[in-house]
């Protein structure tokens, strides 16, 4: 996997006449001789977030292209992004209805475990070279350890929190987690499954390392957008503050998360209503700087989630948000206005049953129906080749609406981190720090906002999980979001959701995580069949 890294990262510039080192390979040694070497080694990981998976390691496969898939899934899964009519492009529906996670021979828990191990693989290697004493410590070498160990954080967070039980609403000295693998050399045989808690310490101990090594590093080199594909001491601390979150160790949270947006100031409303398609936001800490040679077309993340995107996923189904949490947003919130309440129903195929004028009970007059979306589509980019529906989003939108260009892939932002650092301390009972945390925030986005109305915990939780709802809506947080807080999805419940039980079939309604294991990815078959220290009776 790593000679696969290498092959797709290292290219020359100079013609070598007398080379008799092919171009698209490399021996090991030499890939991590050095510090320049090494860091072609780590870009090859940074690409590996967003490129399609076959391009990364033998196995992978065009339909997912790194977190373009597994950041939206999140939302998609847990049912906040919401599909509006039937489309089954790159097995999205199928996700969507519960019917791909929970099968070990899908795409999907085959490649996204493949993705987090090759992350780890890559990982390894950096991170047992940059120790072995061959190399002289230098701030570059510190700064290229410092993302190692945080990348292998990363993955093992991602694994543990997808293929086991959660933290908290399970028992983590006992639920089995994933496969530890600390080889750097061939064979890179696993153990067997580590305990969820094992897992987690590693993950602990990876990123306090990560922190350790920034402190003697160079710190980010460059700036803007590609700057921040480069992990940083930041981005440690806040997979620190998400990791002490989702195991329930609040102060550690709060702490973290503080320290992870130091620096990150919050978007303004015109940097929020702007699409989140860059790194170059103030607030984005962490982000694939998707570069245009290396597009992905029809597999990116705003194919699957904006509005925007010239894909037939999109013009053919829109997606939407569920009302319930649009209509309870204040109208001195700026963040309402990427949700469009009053959008014309425009799809006579809408899974809701009333697509096209005369079927939408929004509209009683035609020439209004066709008014309101033609000025729909010239505020927003789209032709009359994209369909609409109430209550469809532009919160993510392409830097060049209508197009396919690709834009960048963001991970981590501040607002995040107030949120983690609100819920923290509500969760130790600390009302009043919980209101102090998320109203530098909340105050941002909504111009009458007051945290005092919030005075106990459960009006304040109640309240957190609606700002992480909004402000977090599709960044992909809502399906560990419900795992943490043990709450199931039921789109029938409070006047529903939008969605159309027809279309969602088993997935209209999900009992809580901690009484339905199939929140819980299934191992990959071909793992069970291929790995000895892995059985039948480790499947989830």
């Amino acid at each position: 996997m790593l000679l696969m890294i290498l092959g797709i990262t290292i290219t020359s510039c100079d013609e070598e006449f007398l080379d008799t080192t092919p171009t698209d390979a490399i021996a090991a040694s030499e890939a991590l001789a050095n510090e320049t070497n090494m860091q072609l080694v780590l870009n090859g990981l940074h690409r590996g977030l967003f490129s399609q998976s076959q391009t990364i390691f033998p196995g992978g496969n065009t339909a997912r292209a790194g977190n373009h898939y597994w950041v939206p899934i999140g939302d998609n899964l847990s049912g906040g992004l919401i599909h509006s009519a039937n489309a089954n492009n790159l097995g999205w529906r199928t996700e969507m209805q519960w019917n791909s996670h929970t099968d070990p021979t899908s795409l999907t828990t085959e490649i996204l475990w493949y993705h987090r191990y090759n992350i780890i693989l890559g990982a390894n290697q950096l991170i047992t070279k940059a120790t072995d004493g061959s190399l002289t410590d230098s701030p570059v070498l510190s700064e290229i350890l410092g993302q190692a160990y945080t990348y292998r954080a990363y993955a093992y967070l991602s694994l543990v929190q997808h293929y086991a039980k959660g933290y908290l609403i399970g028992n983590p000295s006992s639920d089995p987690g994933v496969p530890l693998l600390f080889a750097s050399e061939t064979p890179f045989e696993s153990a067997k499954r580590s305990t969820v808690q094992e897992v987690y310490d590693q993950i602990e101990a990876d990123l306090n390392a990560a922190i350790a090594a920034f402190g003697k590093g160079t710190g980010r080199q460059g700036s803007g957008a590609a700057a921040k594909s480069q992990l940083s001491v930041n981005v440690a601390h806040g997979l620190m503050a998400r990791t002490a979150l989702s195991k329930g160790d609040w102060q550690s949270a709060a702490d973290a998360a503080v320290l992870a947006r130091d620096g990150f100031p919050l978007m303004n409303e015109t940097d929020w209503l702007s699409g989140f398609n860059s790194n170059e936001l103030s607030e984005v800490i962490w982000g694939s700087n998707v570069i245009e040679t290396e597009t992905t077309f029809f597999r990116s993340y705003f194919y699957l989630a904006s509005n925007t995107f010239n894909g037939s996923q999109i013009r053919n189904n829109p997606k939407i948000a569920d009302r319930r949490l649009i209509d309870a947003i204040p109208a001195t919130d700026y963040r309402g206005k990427a949700f469009i309440i009053d959008a014309p129903n425009t799809n006579s195929s809408a899974a809701n049953g009333e697509g096209g004028f005369g079927n939408d009970p929004n509209f009683a007059d035609e020439a209004a129906f066709n008014d309101r979306r033609a000025e729909i589509n010239s505020i927003y980019g789209i032709t009359t080749r994209f369909n609409q529906h109430p209550y469809m989003h532009f919160k993510l939108k392409n830097k060049n609406p209508g197009s396919i260009d690709p834009d960048d892939v963001i991970y981590m932002r501040t607002s995040e981190m107030y949120l983690i650092e609100a819920e923290a301390k509500a969760m130790m009972g600390d009302i009043a720090g919980a209101q102090e945390a998320l109203a530098p925030l909340a105050g941002e986005r909504d111009s009458a906002y007051d945290a005092t109305v919030f005075d106990t915990q459960d009006a304040m939780m109640d309240h957190i999980k609606f700002q992480r709802g909004l402000e977090l809506w599709g960044e992909g947080f809502g399906y560990t979001d419900k795992i943490r807080w043990d709450d199931g999805i039921d789109h029938a419940a409070d006047g529903g959701s939008g969605a159309s039980e027809v279309l969602y079939q088993e997935a209209f309604q999900v009992e809580r995580p901690s009484v339905n294991d199939d929140w819980i990815f299934k191992i990959p078959q071909a793992e069970l069949d291929a790995n000895p220290n892995l059985g039948p009776a480790d499947q989830n």
